[in-house]
């Protein structure tokens, strides 16, 4: 074990996979030479001449031209600059690589990974902000994974690039730099459909995602400290969500909050509420909460921003309010 940034574990896996699998290509604007908006395809080029592709300001052609590498023997990786841009791919993504293995029966493998980053940073307004993470677990077909940790985001990109099914893999803009114990071993892999309880507890769950964990463990030790002990999962993937580990939870501690960064308005957290509440309705104490941002574009305003996502005051009054 060593420690390394989000960053850094995404370009090991990468590199690795790369070395591994002779046909795997990475498509997606900036990459050479600058490795990426974010710096994760960095030397990509130099090591792997002729499989690392630059490409035109065009979203559709870069899942376009991956999802053909990718059927064709692949893995392949789209970087695509922002998850805001992928609403100009929806096609290729939602009508083309998520239906390709239904419609042949399972001839056609899709080994597709389409990396992305999501979420808030500081002054980056509506258009570079958003997590859409529920349009695409909508979407049957389609994986979608939102690792937290380093050691999750090499594990599970090498499990997503080691795949048949296209898989979307959203990484959080200010993950990147945060840093984490990551495994020495090549063969490092995380499963999908896999929920982690990063925090055990007896008196209330916070399921979470991305960013939002870290939040949630911070409020967890708030909670702690007027002795209430709060469960924090962390999902990593949202298609497919791992409901054993979550009602394994609800049936412990009898009462849940549920948080993302995305739209409240028909997202996961909706998603996990509803079914939490069809599903194990006996095993609660107090409603599901929902925390999320506000329906409304993101503003760029930093006294506004602070208002758009949940912050860890928010959860710790809501779990205060759950508990009484």
């Amino acid at each position: 074990m060593r420690e390394i940034t989000y960053r850094e574990a995404l370009a090991e896996a990468l590199n690795e996979e790369m070395a591994r699998q002779p046909n795997m290509i990475v498509i997606g604007e900036d990459v050479l030479p600058g490795g990426g908006t974010f710096g994760v395809c960095q030397g990509l080029g130099d090591k792997f001449p002729n499989r690392i592709f630059e490409s035109p300001i065009s979203e559709a052609s870069i899942v376009g031209v991956a999802l053909g590498a990718a059927l064709t023997g692949g893995p392949a990786v789209a970087e695509i600059m922002y998850s805001d841009f992928m609403t100009v791919c929806m096609d290729e993504i939602v009508n083309q690589a998520a239906k390709i293995r239904y419609m042949t029966g399972g001839q056609a493998r899709v080994p597709l990974v389409i990396r992305s980053p999501y979420g808030m940073t500081k002054g980056i307004a509506a258009q570079h902000s958003q997590s859409l993470e529920a349009w695409f677990a909508h979407i049957p077909g389609l994986r979608v994974a939102m690792p937290t940790t380093p050691s999750d985001a090499k594990g599970m990109l090498k499990q997503a690039l080691r795949g048949e099914d296209p898989v979307i893999f959203f990484e959080h803009k200010l993950l990147y730099a945060t840093k984490g114990m990551v495994p020495n071993d090549v063969d490092h892999t995380v499963p999908l459909g896999v929920a982690k309880v990063v925090q055990a507890g007896q008196d209330l769950t916070i399921i979470a995602t991305g960013l939002m964990v870290h939040r949630a463990l911070d409020a967890a030790k708030q909670l702690a400290a007027q002795n209430i002990s709060a469960e924090v999962i962390d999902l990593r993937t949202v298609s497919p969500i791992d409901w054993e580990t979550i009602f394994a939870s609800v049936e412990k501690t009898n009462r849940v909050l549920v948080v993302n960064e995305a739209t409240l308005v028909c997202s996961v957290a909706s998603e996990i509420a509803a079914t939490i509440g069809e599903q194990r309705f006996s095993s609660l104490d107090s409603p599901v909460r929902r925390l999320g941002a506000p329906f409304s574009p993101k503003p760029s305003t930093p006294g506004l921003e602070k208002l758009s996502y949940p912050s860890v005051d928010n959860m710790v009054k809501t779990c205060l309010e759950m508990m009484n």
